[in-house]
């Protein structure tokens, strides 16, 4: 299989999981690899949280060598807070370290950081330069494709990012405004790519193999990321390897298998989390894994109130056997 190389990191040219919060924690992650995703990264963790020593941000930087080439990704709009988390990062070893300037929420945007750096390239460019001081490893950045539709700036802003000293740039082709609605527009990848010289990393709307491989060839992107596609469906990553390997599409597994990865999934939950937390954390990934079943909307009322791992088990029994009826 062909491979992409962010600094002296060697990425797998498959498909990465992208950052996604409080969702892509490290069961997650994991599962996820287990299936062939060739580059992972944590969930978004605040600079500022790091450096005033939240217990919650230093747990999202802990790194499994299993997880690796992995990446900690981070947010924030001033640069000083940033060289001051890339310092305490460091002491993780990520290999890569990400800086987001592209997360539409509100509570991230109305700071000014995540997609709000998109209006203010200066800054941005202040906050990688800052970065870069600092790290023992390539920092990156994810972007969008600017705020709306009448500042569409991935080009310029890109080119501003590598000039600040950016090793690869990650591209969502959709605006702030569009938040995730609405179609990815692969023409900006395709002209960030042209313009920079560092890797470009595309991401959005990516479900299957096929997509993958349309990324690839409309884009020229030099590797290919995905998130929600996984949600329930870890396996999506074996898919794509597949496809660009032979051609060939897989099948959805069936429940049997479905249910069994799921299970593995909340096991793991378990097994970082406690029965408890971890079984609360697993209720959205369990609703996730029966989407599409028969009866999925009763299902997904009932994930909502699971609480232990025998639970889980009832459910999967159920579901199972609702399927044969």
């Amino acid at each position: 299989m062909k491979s992409t190389a962010i600094g002296n990191v060697k990425i797998e040219k498959t498909c990465a999981l992208s950052p996604m919060a409080s969702v892509a924690d490290r069961a997650y992650r994991e599962i996820c690899r287990e299936f062939g995703a060739s580059y992972l990264c944590s969930e978004m963790v605040s600079a500022k949280g790091l450096c005033y020593g939240g217990a919650g941000s230093l747990e999202l930087c802990e790194v499994l060598d299993s997880e690796r080439p992995y990446a900690i990704q981070l947010f924030g709009e001033e640069p000083e807070f940033m060289a001051k988390a890339v310092n305490i990062v460091n002491r993780f070893k990520p290999d890569i370290i990400d800086i987001n300037m592209g997360c539409p929420v509100a509570k991230v945007v109305n700071p000014g950081g995540g997609s709000a750096l998109m209006k203010t390239p200066e800054l941005a460019c202040r906050l990688i330069r800052a970065a870069v001081s600092v790290a023992e490893c390539p920092v990156t950045v994810k972007i969008r494709s600017g705020w709306d539709d009448a500042h569409i700036n991935a080009v310029e802003f890109s080119l501003a990012a590598e000039s600040a000293g950016a090793a690869a740039i990650a591209v969502h082709p959709r605006t702030r405004a569009q938040m995730y609605g609405g179609k990815a527009d692969r023409r900006v990848i395709a002209a960030v790519k042209k313009a920079v010289s560092v890797p470009v990393i595309g991401n959005g709307d990516i479900a299957c193999g096929a997509d993958a491989e349309r990324m690839y060839n409309e884009t020229g992107c030099d590797l290919v990321s995905l998130a929600r596609a996984s949600n329930g469906r870890p396996w999506v990553f074996h898919e794509i390897k597949h496809f660009l390997e032979t051609g060939e599409s897989l099948p959805e597994p069936p429940l049997e298998k479905r249910l069994e990865i799921m299970l593995r999934h909340v096991d793991l939950l378990i097994e970082y989390k406690g029965e408890a937390q971890g079984v609360r954390e697993a209720r959205k990934n369990v609703a996730w894994y029966l989407k599409g079943v028969r009866g999925a909307a009763k299902y997904r009322n009932l994930s909502g109130s699971l609480n232990t791992r025998d639970d889980v088990l009832r459910l999967s029994e159920e579901v199972l056997k609702n399927a044969s009826l």
